[in-house]
């Protein structure tokens, strides 16, 4: 066999049978491997992006890796910003890089470029691989890496004549998932001690902690304790609606995060990272804890935190309590103007059981999260690290890794940009995505941001970097453009219908909603 239908093989013998696939020529036999092989599907991207983010939305529904297969060095730089986000979330992904023919590289062809140099930011393991002898090995040490806690991105960097070359087929190795360290037990008292101290706790969440039975048992924690639970601002994956435990978001502004840790005196960390401030700011602290709180990571990210949580149910009495579960809680249809907050309100009350909500609508994005606490059960992903440009690729990632639920993409207007080539892989895959572009016209994060700053009135270099008018973007033209059907909203009433009909079919669907 050659290298390629090597890798190929190997990646499906152990689950890794989706590829979100932008190739070019160093890949061409990669790409023809996949269909030799039964089961392999491979996504078409337009652009790298959209494959990184992609295969970032897929592992979080499936705790699997998906596979991406980018080109040479420019390849993979454009898709390093949701390699970012995948990075931050802690998901598995196998990154497959395209290289030269080892012995091309000496002649300095355009296109090279020092493809390791730039993964390396990016990955939990990067490796090379020397020749079509080393693949299958290569191959499976990149599933391993990718799937051990805290789990990551594994880069595998392909030369073509390592992908092209024959070597010797023997049976693929099949890769057991590594488990999750055992939490430390000096941590879990210091914890424990912390919560029954009478003294004010916050609990961190992130990762299998804001899941379904991680919140459950969170859940009884604060109630036995009075510890306040707060997800990690950029969590990964929260598990809420109705018959769940509800639990808030880390707030991203930081005056509001250091008004949520006032007086806390202990933060336990489970699955979670400490709360720190996005960016540093004038005469403002970078750790958000006040002083003398005490930090007690009882479950870092690699860890086990389910188990964790178990044993601090026990140690503070809470493992025989009931579920402090949220109760149905559907608000009435909005009425009258269009705002971010009206749409959070209809969102909440239309929100179909099952669905998955992938969150880009960075300004507004309290406003739609808060309202869905009592909606019909759903997933939440966030942008974990920040960089913007993953909500449709994302989408796009969570329907090809659930086709039977309602994928819904909140989305800001300004960062929908960096990727909206992900509207045509919806449509040509028929994604069960809505995409809602909240079109208030302007980037509203940094006009708040530079506020915060001290910066009252905008000049107008300020302002025009910071609006989107002139022209105004005409999401459904564009949507209609990657063959999404789409429509606008301007009031509430309007938006009602749109959202009733996009809820009520299969496929991509686009609303333009003016706020």
């Amino acid at each position: 066999m050659i290298g390629a239908e090597i890798l190929v093989r190997t990646l499906v013998a152990n689950g890794v049978d989706t590829c979100f696939a932008n190739p070019g020529t160093s890949e061409l036999h990669a790409l023809a491997a996949f269909d030799s092989m039964p089961g392999a599907r491979c996504v078409p991207t337009l652009f790298e992006g959209v494959a990184t983010g992609a295969a970032d939305g897929y592992a979080r529904m499936t705790d699997r890796p998906a596979a991406t297969l980018l080109h040479l060095g420019p390849g993979l730089a454009n898709g390093l910003a949701n390699l970012h986000n995948a990075r931050r979330a802690r998901v598995p992904m196998v990154n497959i890089v395209g290289d030269h023919a080892t012995w091309h590289r000496g002649v300095d062809a355009p296109l090279t470029a020092d493809v390791e140099g730039l993964a390396r930011p990016m990955s939990a393991w990067v490796r090379t691989v020397p020749d079509a002898a080393s693949v299958a090995a290569d191959t499976a040490e990149a599933i391993r890496a990718a799937l051990t806690p805290p789990r990551g991105v594994a880069t595998l960097i392909l030369p073509s004549d390592s992908s092209w070359d024959d070597t010797a087929a023997a049976e693929p190795i099949i890769v057991e998932p590594p488990a999750p360290t055992a939490p430390d037990a000096a941590a879990l008292r210091a914890a424990a001690d912390a919560l029954r101290s009478g003294e004010r706790v916050v609990i961190m969440l992130n990762g299998l902690a804001t899941r379904t039975e991680g919140l459950a048992l969170a859940g009884r924690i604060a109630a036995a304790t009075g510890a306040k639970l707060y997800a990690h601002t950029g969590a990964t994956r929260i598990e809420r609606g109705a018959g769940r435990v509800t639990v808030e978001r880390f707030p991203y502004p930081i005056d509001l995060g250091i008004t949520a840790l006032a007086g806390a005196k202990h933060i336990v960390l489970i699955g979670a990272t400490e709360p720190v401030g996005f960016f540093g700011y004038p005469g403002k602290p970078s750790r958000l804890a006040p002083e003398g709180c005490r930090i007690h990571d009882a479950a870092p990210p690699d860890a086990d935190a389910l188990a964790a949580l178990r044993w601090l149910a026990e140690a503070v009495g809470a493992a025989g309590l009931p579920v402090p579960a949220q109760p149905l809680a559907q608000p009435a249809l909005a009425t009258g103007a269009l705002t971010a907050d009206s749409a959070g309100q209809s969102l909440a009350a239309l929100l179909p059981e099952g669905a998955i909500v992938v969150d880009e609508a960075i300004s507004s994005s309290p406003m739609l999260y808060t309202p869905c606490a009592g909606a019909r059960p759903h997933d939440w992903l966030t942008i974990t690290g920040g960089s913007i440009g993953i909500g449709m690729p994302l989408a796009l990632g969570a329907a090809i890794a659930c086709p039977d639920r309602k994928v819904v993409n909140v989305q800001a207007d300004g960062s929908g940009m960096y990727t909206l080539q992900a509207l045509w892989s919806q449509a040509r895959e028929k994604a069960d995505v809505v995409t809602i572009v909240l079109a208030n016209r302007r980037y509203g994060i940094l006009q708040w941001e530079l506020g915060n700053l001290g910066f009252q009135d905008m000049g107008p270099n300020a302002r025009n970097c910071t609006e989107l008018g002139r022209p105004d973007l005409d999401w459904v033209a564009l949507a209609r453009g990657m063959g999404v059907e789409g429509g606008q909203a301007t009031d509430a009433d309007s938006f009602n219908r749109l959202l009733k009909t996009a809820f009520a079919r299969k496929g991509p669907f686009l609303i333009e909603a003016v706020i």
